[in-house]
């Protein structure tokens, strides 16, 4: 009867082992079992659409998870695909309580509402002055238990909300206690410190060592959390990572030409009034969407007008997708007509006015010193880690992709995900 625990430590990439073996929390809870490294995420490297393949086993043309943020133009600030109803799929939750299992997520992305999850403190926060932490939890669909649990922490998270390692550090307490009171079956937690420090201050440096130690430490608490509820012995145990991170060198907002075409319309305050074509950041890519799908006119007028920017090679992008080839080349689907691809040093902002370059901002995650959202061959990759009754000794790999994370913890759980575009890891099963 094995458990799950998965641990998705954003942006974690095999670079960032050879430091982080050896740290305590590793040596304990992870060392002589099996290490992948080279695991392949989906495009675009994004948070969300990533955690929705990992727990999925689809590809994002089968899960419907396109960004981070909602295409709403209009928004400010923009609001992000919280909600599990944005996923067009079923998911391991789904498939473990149909097999009788309990479940639980602590900031899990694109998993607000799931009714399949037990004990849940979704990756959401207060919407506004007068929203409380205990009502946001909730309405993303925490019970009066869990509640209870996060009352006992909140003091880590309130007033820092979207600010690491605080975050990180209020969601691995909760996980902590959630494992020591209702003992779940699968557990996914997501800390996102090393994203943050990467975001803030580049892919590589020191920060990461500090950033490392914070999540060992944490690590340290699931593990003891395990221990005390007497089931470490029946838990697998895993540490997985969604994309790694490139650093950039500037912020183009092509809403800005968009604008001075014609395609969007502002108010005398530079507000959004009314859009013909935006473009949503996806940080190291951007999609180009079309308010009226069946005008042809102006396809044809925002793909010239794409096709005369990228022609100069100053725009920051060196390859346009159609949605067409994006499902095609890269099995990413979604509402969009367009996807920009980086020209390796650029990333993407959503501003409409000028100036079209802006300076380098962490303050949504999309714009600092390094990012992501690019296509996934490129740049530092992530990494898989795994321990447990399940999980064969000392095995060392090299390439993999995240698809196939949701699919093995579907085995080694006994549960059935369905038809699935991953396959469980044989590898590292035990038979």
């Amino acid at each position: 009867m094995s458990k799950v625990v998965v641990i998705s430590s954003d942006a974690m990439v095999g670079e960032d082992l050879n430091y982080y073996k050896t740290l305590p929390s590793y040596q304990k809870y992870f060392q002589g079992g099996a290490e992948i490294t080279n695991v392949s995420s989906i495009y675009p490297t994004v948070t969300f659409p990533a955690h929705a393949t990992m727990m999925t086993g689809m590809y994002p043309d089968r899960h419907g998870i396109f960004s981070n943020m909602q295409l709403i133009p209009e928004a400010d600030p923009t609001p992000w695909q919280w909600d599990s109803s944005f996923l067009t799929c079923s998911d391991i939750f789904h498939a473990a309580k149909a097999a009788g299992k309990t479940t639980a997520a602590v900031f899990w992305p694109v998993t607000a509402g799931n009714p399949a999850i037990d004990y849940h403190i979704a990756d959401y926060w207060a919407q506004g002055v007068d929203d409380t932490t205990e009502k946001a939890f909730a309405r993303a669909g925490a019970s009066t238990e869990v509640l209870e649990i996060v009352k006992k922490h909140k003091h880590l998270f309130e007033g820092v909300e979207r600010e690491h390692p605080q975050r990180d550090a209020f969601g691995m307490a909760c996980a902590a206690d959630i494992i020591r009171r209702f003992r779940p079956d699968l557990l996914l937690v997501h800390p996102a410190n090393l994203d943050a420090a990467r975001h803030d201050a580049g892919v590589f440096g020191p920060h990461i060592d500090r950033a490392l130690e914070d999540l060992d430490r944490w690590i340290g608490w699931i593990g003891s959390a395990l221990e005390e509820a007497g089931i470490l012995e029946e838990t697998n145990l895993f540490l997985v990572s969604d994309h790694g991170q490139q650093n950039v060198c500037r912020n183009i907002s092509l809403n800005v030409l968009f604008a001075e075409n014609g395609l969007i319309r502002l108010d005398e305050n530079g507000k959004v009034k009314d859009w013909d074509a935006w473009c949503l950041s996806n940080g190291m890519s951007a999609l180009v969407f079309l308010k009226d799908h069946s005008d042809q006119a102006l396809y044809a007028k925002v793909r010239g007008l794409l096709e005369s920017l990228q022609k100069e090679e100053v725009y920051g992008f060196s390859r346009l997708y159609t949605q067409e080839e994006a499902r095609k080349e890269e099995r990413f689907g979604g509402p969009f007509s367009f996807v920009l691809e980086t020209d390796g040093y650029t990333a993407f902002g959503d501003f409409v006015t000028r100036p079209l370059v802006s300076r380098l901002d962490n303050e949504d995650y999309r714009f600092g010193q390094a990012t992501h959202g690019y296509l996934p061959r490129f740049g530092p990759q992530p990494i898989l880690l795994a321990k447990g009754p399940s999980i064969r000794e000392n095995v060392v790999l090299s390439g993999n992709h995240i698809v196939n994370e949701a699919p093995t913890y579907a085995k080694i759980l006994g549960a059935d995900l369905g038809d699935t575009d991953g396959k469980p890891i044989e590898e590292i099963l035990k038979a």
